[in-house]
């Protein structure tokens, strides 16, 4: 039996080939877009190596914290009250003083003539004082004498005037004789009213003479205590009870008055100065409580001052310590504040993540039951603490989430937890 072969068009097999190609193309773009929708496998992370903690409603503290030092609360900056040239240091940084203790001495030779200046006028206007005391005390001794002198020649003209008349109504006298004696007797009683007149105008007079006088002295006892306490004020007193704490001038300097000469603060009077970064201290009110933690003992306070000005992106707190200080709490001592800000009751709260302000949106990693993987959740944040942070939406009490910085897997939704 003879195989008849078959011809077969060119047109069939052109058809043919288009088929097969269009099938290969067609498996191929389905390959892609399914390998395309393929998610890529979850990483493996250490669970050891990460900070989780459990979500929990309950009471909260609102605060805020920052870095400071302990700051003297009554500081003295003592100046110079004259012009000076330091001729010694009497006391370094670091010792205790009194109020009275003379810290430096500073030298000022036209001072120091002023005051011998002033002394030697004070001491002539006091002499001129006694002079004319004394010379105005005479004069108005004579008039005093003199007053006396005429009283006593009326008293006698008068009575020698009554006995003229009682004899010359007796026969015994003339009239003539009476009338001499009596116009005697008036005109000494004339004279003695203006002697005693004249004592009084005196005594005026002597008076006014003294005063003005006594205002020049006073006015050169002025000028002398001035120039005296000048001299005085060479020597260089502390002010207040305390601890030296600065002596930014040597000795041979010149200085003005004015100049601060040396810093005494009392050490057992502190306040805590801390610094809130800008974006936190909004909040921060007078009164608030506080915390000072010296790393040797914490003390409770209250704010007393928040510094209008930004330093540096961070606004200065002054907080009051209430409590007694600990060993070691000294003048320019690191310390550690927090202030609280607010106390919320039965609030959802979590530990603070590595990256999530108060009152913003963040996405966290949630752990999963079984402890063996963790997904990606989006959490609403409400108001924070130093360590803890408020929950508004996105999580539920019993939900354990990864507070470490997660940031190397941004581009996952999920991790396997290994470990």
């Amino acid at each position: 039996m003879v195989d008849i072969v078959r011809k077969t068009s060119p047109r069939k097999k052109l058809i043919r080939r288009i088929i097969y190609g269009a099938v290969a193309l067609c498996g191929v773009l389905g390959t892609t877009v399914l390998l395309s929708r393929l998610k890529p496998a979850a990483p493996e992370v250490d669970g050891g190596t990460v900070w989780r903690e459990p979500v929990v409603r309950s009471d909260m503290v609102v605060d805020v914290h920052g870095l400071g030092v302990l700051t003297p609360l009554d500081i003295t900056w003592v100046p110079a009250m004259t012009d000076g040239r330091v001729e010694q240091r009497l006391v370094l940084p670091g010792q205790a003083v009194k109020a009275d203790s003379v810290l430096m001495i500073l030298s000022n030779p036209a001072t120091e003539q002023a005051e011998v200046d002033a002394d030697m006028q004070l001491k002539e206007a006091q002499a001129a004082y006694n002079s004319l005391k004394a010379q105005l005390d005479s004069q108005l001794l004579d008039q005093k004498a003199k007053a006396t002198q005429v009283a006593s020649d009326y008293e006698q003209a008068k009575l020698q005037a009554d006995r003229d008349g009682q004899l010359a109504k007796m026969g015994l006298g003339s009239e003539l004789t009476s009338s001499l004696s009596k116009s005697k007797a008036d005109s000494l009683e004339i004279q003695t009213q203006v002697e005693k007149d004249r004592v009084g105008v005196l005594a005026n007079s002597v008076k006014a003479q003294l005063a003005e006088q006594e205002a020049k002295v006073e006015a050169a006892k002025a000028l002398y205590d001035l120039r005296h306490k000048q001299v005085d004020d060479l020597k260089v007193r502390a002010g207040i009870d305390g601890i030296m704490q600065l002596l930014p001038v040597e000795v041979g300097q010149q200085v003005t008055a004015g100049t601060s000469l040396a810093r005494v603060a009392q050490p057992k009077h502190l306040k805590a100065e801390i610094k809130i970064a800008e974006t936190q201290s909004g909040a921060v009110q007078l009164g608030m409580p506080a915390t000072v933690d010296t790393h040797n003992g914490i003390i409770p306070g209250h704010v007393i001052r928040v510094d209008p000005s930004v330093v540096n992106g961070t606004r200065t707190v002054d907080v009051a310590l209430d409590g007694p200080l600990p060993p070691g709490a000294v003048p320019d001592l690191s310390v550690d504040g927090t202030i609280e800000l607010d106390h919320l009751h039965d609030v959802l709260n979590v530990g603070r993540p590595a990256f999530g302000q108060q009152d913003s949106k963040v996405t966290l990693f949630k752990v999963d039951k079984d402890g063996k993987g963790a997904t990606r959740v989006q959490v609403v944040l409400g108001r924070s603490s130093v360590n803890k942070i408020e929950i508004l939406n996105g999580l539920e009490v019993g939900d354990v989430v990864i507070l470490s910085d997660m940031s190397r897997w941004d581009g996952y939704d999920r991790i396997r937890l290994t470990g």
